[in-house]
């Protein structure tokens, strides 16, 4: 019954549960005043029943012949029985007779003796006046009259009277609207559209002429509703099926979302490791290391960094490396080369590694060091505008290992004495200058079309004394290398 659902704490009903068991109430008296029957006579909260869907449904209607509207007239020792019948809680099972409380006032005036005819109308508006009752406790969750204040034979001879003010269910303080009569207040208000209290009150008017009949108490509450269908069960349905019909572009909409999610973490996995490399480890392989026949290993080194370092601030130097560094990195983007790491100001580049590319290695890496020098011409230090950045760059060839070494950070590592000699190549240059090893001129000179003049022999650590070249430049090479401006400041190490 709908009352086990209104005085059952624990069950929460918000405003779309409330307005579905209305709505229903409304269809169901509808259809009876449509219907052969065309009116209940006897409607209450207690025999309006609720189903496992939660739509409310309306019983106990077409026994007139049994329980006649005259037969609303009663005695103290009935109302002495309903004190006596309690729900668990203490709460009145206010049920006397049949419905008296919720029975309009111009049917309880009716005597046993003399029953006047009521015409179908006045017996449809008194249906009103009972659903606007049932209406109050759906809304409030409350009965409608206090019998802790009042016995029910004081509540229905009040009605019966019609004093003034009429004693009708008090609306909540806080509500949209206020009572029409002086009955008791009731817990919890609530937030309730105006019109519909405006409707509630205006059912349980004193005259019957007064309350709107069901077909118009439809129309509203379909316009509060907006058309809708408002049953809990349906709704739920509804969405199901709406979700049903949008769920392939919300998975493609999620896929697409997902893949562009991945591309981006797979782009920081590429800026960190080389691309076959990540893929094997992505894919839970391992990554054995792996011996190159040949490759050529570049070093660069800001020519006095320590003294810049040491006359500028620790956010000054991070802004200059990140603009030298990201300009650095887009030149590596137009050459097949592996930036193996960064170590404060130095730069370490490699080619043919971990993809083999036959003897283009030196090729990629002479054309990178020549493109650092054609950049650091024109590269500027924001904080110190007079200055001209000089870099020291070294490169040598041969043969090495690479592999990952660890896990928590994986780094892509190269081993063997190509990297040692390749840094002393860097370590011993000059500034402005990029230093090559004789290996690397021979391949240069296998290769056709660059300039190197010879430097002399310098002791490299591991080799004894080698002889060493200056790379000066490429034929049909159309861009400038910088030399030390005079009018500029360079930096001494």
């Amino acid at each position: 019954m709908a009352t086990d659902i209104i005085e059952n704490d624990d069950i929460t009903l918000d405003w779309t549960f409330k307005v579905s068991l209305a709505t229903d109430l409304v269809h169901g008296m509808n259809f009876l005043h449509n219907s052969p029957l065309r009116y209940h006579g006897r409607l209450k909260s207690s025999n309006c029943l609720v189903d496992n869907r939660w739509t409310l449904k309306v019983a106990e209607f077409g026994l007139h012949s049994f329980f006649p509207p005259s037969q609303a007239n009663h005695g103290s020792d009935d109302c002495r029985r309903c004190k006596s019948m309690r729900r668990d809680g203490g709460v009145f099972l206010l049920n006397v007779f049949w419905g008296l409380l919720w029975t309009a006032p111009e049917v309880l005036r009716n005597s046993v003796d003399t029953v006047p005819k009521m015409s179908e109308l006045d017996l449809k508006r008194a249906d009103v006046y009972s659903f606007s009752i049932v209406l109050f406790e759906i809304l409030f969750r409350s009965y409608p009259y206090d019998t802790d204040l009042m016995t029910p034979t004081e509540i229905i001879t009040r009605i019966k009277q019609g004093e003034n003010p009429l004693l009708r269910p008090l609306v909540p303080i806080g509500g949209t609207g206020t009572g029409t009569g002086t009955g008791t207040g009731h817990k919890g208000p609530e937030d309730v559209p105006a019109i519909v209290l405006k409707l509630m009150q205006k059912g349980w008017s004193e005259c019957p002429l007064d309350r709107p009949l069901f077909p118009s108490i439809k129309t509203r509450f379909a316009a509060l509703t907006k058309g809708r269908r408002t049953g809990i069960v349906d709704n739920m349905l509804a969405l199901l099926e709406k979700y049903a019909n949008n769920l392939e572009d919300i998975v493609e909409t999620r896929t697409r979302e997902l893949v562009d999610e991945r591309k981006k973490s797979d782009m920081l996995l590429y800026r960190m490791l080389p691309r076959v490399v990540a893929e094997k480890l992505k894919n839970g392989q391992t990554v054995p290391a792996e011996l190159y026949e040949g490759v050529t290993v570049f070093f660069s080194d800001i020519v006095g960094f320590t003294s810049l370092a040491s006359a500028s601030s620790p956010f000054e130097i991070v802004d200059l490396l990140n603009d030298l560094y990201t300009n650095f990195d887009s030149i590596l983007s137009q050459h097949d080369v592996y930036k193996v790491e960064t170590i404060g100001d130095a730069y370490m580049v490699v080619s043919g590694v971990p993809e083999r590319n036959e003897n283009r290695h030196v090729s990629e890496i002479a054309n990178v060091a020549l493109d650092f020098l054609s950049s650091i011409g024109s590269f500027r230090v924001v904080h110190r505008p007079g200055m001209q950045l000089s870099l020291r760059i070294g490169i040598h060839t041969g043969p090495c290992a690479a592999g990952v070494v660890g896990q928590t950070m994986p780094r892509y590592c190269l081993f063997g004495n190509t990297v040692n000699v390749a840094s002393r190549m860097e370590s011993t240059g000059s500034a402005l200058k990029i230093q090559v090893s004789e290996e690397t001129k021979t391949k240069l000179d296998d290769i056709g079309g660059y300039m190197l003049a010879h430097r002399g022999t310098i002791d490299v650590k591991g080799k004894g004394a080698q002889d060493t070249y200056w790379l000066e430049g490429k034929k049909d090479y159309s861009k400038s290398l910088p030399r030390i401006d005079s009018n500029s400041t360079p930096l001494e190490d």
